[in-house]
């Protein structure tokens, strides 16, 4: 049912690159890095990539682990100061000691395309990019009932957040929810977003209604090498999103959409 992930993500990196060839310039976002994690590595080829694609241009600031917090927030600050700079995000996760918080407000709001500022005028990128791809394929809210599992500041609340102004009725369920009620709650959902980390936990316990649409956020390193989501592949359901291939190309989507619009602003 619908359009594919991959398939809706290709057709809106090609408007994207149509919409931003009037620009004067092409929208630049700096990557701070601090350290290397092999996965975050990979992600950020992933997002330097993806601008590529649409004709954005990206730069990496990249800084030693044993970078003192000052240090990092002064780098971000300045390049929160350089004109020719639209966005800024800060790869995740930085090491211990570095109080995120403080690296996230030595950027201005209007370039923290990230959304994870209390100020930013973004939606966070995994959201966002979960709507958008709900409103392409035509998902109705109104008075429907969701249920968003997790309630990270990232993900799970955000979520919620903007399913709430879609006047959707929400659930927002945790650690703390017991099974049974867990239960409950997904065999009434027309929308179930998973985010808890906890591969194949939505799986033959859980009854689903026929017309409900899943979008698994999960990425789990499987003891097999492979990604697994946190919802079991095959549910009997109207869409399922896939791991991997799914979830993960909406949220590097939506990150350049904000990146273009960081761009319209200036």
């Amino acid at each position: 049912m619908g359009m594919e992930v991959r398939e809706f993500v290709k057709a809106r990196k090609e408007a994207l690159k149509e919409e931003a060839s009037s620009f004067s310039r092409p929208p630049l976002i700096a990557i701070v890095q601090v350290g290397h994690v092999p996965a975050s590595d990979s992600y950020i080829r992933g997002k330097r990539k993806d601008a590529e694609e649409i004709g954005f241009s990206s730069r990496l600031v990249s800084f030693e682990e044993d970078v003192t917090e000052t240090e990092l927030a002064d780098s971000v600050h300045q390049l929160s100061e350089d004109p020719c700079i639209d966005g800024i995000i800060v790869q995740l996760p930085l090491p211990k000691g570095i109080f995120l918080k403080r690296i996230q407000e030595a950027i201005v709001p209007e370039k923290d395309i990230d959304g994870f500022g209390p100020f930013s005028p973004y939606d966070a990128c995994t959201p966002k990019g979960i709507l958008m791809y709900l409103d392409a394929n035509g998902f109705q809210f109104e008075g429907r009932n969701a249920v968003v599992l997790g309630r990270s500041d990232i993900v799970g609340k955000p979520m919620a957040r903007l399913l709430t102004a879609r006047n959707m009725n929400v659930t927002l369920l945790h650690s703390r929810t017991s099974l049974e009620d867990e239960k409950f709650y997904v065999s009434h959902a027309d929308l179930v977003v998973a985010s808890i980390g906890k591969a194949g936990f939505l799986d033959d316990r859980f009854q689903f209604k026929k017309d409900a649409w899943l979008v698994d956020v999960g990425i789990n390193r499987g003891e097999d090498g492979h990604l697994h989501g946190d919802i079991l592949p095959g549910r009997d359901v109207a869409l399922q999103t896939p791991v991997p291939g799914g979830v993960g190309l909406l949220t590097r989507l939506a990150l350049m959409e904000n990146l273009f619009e960081a761009a319209k602003r200036r």
